[in-house]
This record gives structure tokens, sequence and C-alpha cells, in this order.
């Protein structure tokens, strides 16, 4: 079975999420941003998530890690628990 390791950070609004983003993409720093501003628990660990296969995560959440080019910002993804951005730091 594929495997995936990845890092999120979870906020509630697209807004937010957007901002995020363009500031990931600018050069600021992801875990440090999630440590700063994720309401995820995962946050405390900068956002990474460790290992897992399909179907462990949310529907919306394994779609993009499964498909999306690794080390990439990907969102933001619209889930039950809010908006995500994600970077797959891994996949095989």
């Amino acid at each position: 079975m594929v495997q995936a390791t990845a890092r999120h950070l979870l906020v509630s609004s697209e807004a937010k999420c957007e901002e995020l983003k363009q500031q990931i993409l600018a050069g600021a720093d992801f875990s440090a941003l999630a440590k700063e501003h994720s309401s995820c628990p995962s946050g405390a660990q900068g956002g990474d998530l460790g290992k897992f296969g399909p179907g462990m995560m949310v529907p919306e959440f394994d779609k993009v890690v499964f498909s999306a080019p690794v080390n990439e910002v990907q969102g933001p993804v619209k889930t039950q628990f809010g908006y995500h951005l994600l970077v797959v730091t891994s996949r095989g």
C-alpha cells in the first residue's frame, strides 16, 4: 500500500489560509507558521502528521495527499475541520 508523509496547518477561514499560503510562497517557514497559527494539535510539531496510508485521513485530504506533487504547498483544502494548507513530504 502507498504511504505518505505530510505536514499541514489548519485555520478556520479561507482568507487566513490564503494569507498564510502567500507568506509561505514568499519564503516564510511552514513549520513556524503551523506552530503559530494551526488549530490542529499537530501544529506543536510544525504540522507534521507522520506516515499514513489512504483512508486514514478525511477524503478531501486524502485526495490531495495521494495526487499532489511532493514538496509543493497545496490548499486551501476545505474539510469539516476548516481550511488546510498541506505539503506532501514523501510518498511511495
